[in-house]
């Protein structure tokens, strides 16, 4: 009799230490799971840095005046031995057109400066090509129709912009190139751009 009751009292015991869940207990941990899902998705995708398989236009810049810095127009018609139309630079020269890349302009990031495509003064905004090492005469295509051919690498500042008095530096002088138009059309963001000639 002892032993009966003895075992009764123990299952007794692991009835009560038993652990219960319920229902709603159950779809409260399948929620955080999924939110738990979720949100790694979201910090993966944050991680993952935006790749170009080939060099590109990442904003199209014009203004009417000269000194000043300029706005992104998505696209625009870039006119024969001229430049892009409505723009200050515009005109039978030699700079008719200028380039910077996106990775010039993260360096004055670096510097501190919140500064993006066309606070340089800049034309054409690249993205994955290294303009600096393309020689004077380098023949380059901007989308389907435009061709542009290397005039100038850098340019001397005769008058400091704003941008240097911010920084005490400005990429563009260094890093920025110029070029004339061998071949008018319209450019846009996301057109590819190809170095189809280098000279030297």
């Amino acid at each position: 009799m002892k032993k009966n009751a003895q075992s009764s009292k123990l299952k007794a015991q692991g009835k009560r230490q038993k652990p219960h869940v319920t229902g709603h207990g159950l779809k409260a941990k399948g929620k955080q799971s999924a939110v738990g899902s979720r949100q790694s998705k979201v910090e993966n995708e944050k991680n993952l840095e935006p790749r170009t398989s080939n060099p590109v236009v990442i904003s199209v810049n014009i203004s009417e005046r000269k000194t000043v810095r300029k706005r992104n127009v998505g696209n625009c018609s870039i006119l024969e031995n001229r430049g892009l139309e409505g723009d200050a630079h515009a005109g039978d020269w030699h700079r008719q057109v200028s380039l910077l890349a996106e990775e010039s302009i993260e360096k004055m990031r670096k510097l501190g400066l919140k500064v993006g495509p066309g606070d340089f003064a800049e034309n054409i905004t690249t993205k994955g090509v290294d303009l600096i090492s393309l020689p004077i005469g380098t023949t380059i295509t901007i989308g389907d129709d435009v061709v542009l051919e290397v005039s100038q690498i850098g340019k001397e500042c005769h008058t400091r912009c704003a941008i240097y008095y911010q920084a005490g530096d400005c990429v563009m002088p260094r890093e920025g190139i110029f070029a004339k138009v061998l071949k008018g059309g319209r450019v846009k963001v996301g057109d590819e751009i190809r170095v189809v000639r280098m000279k030297g």
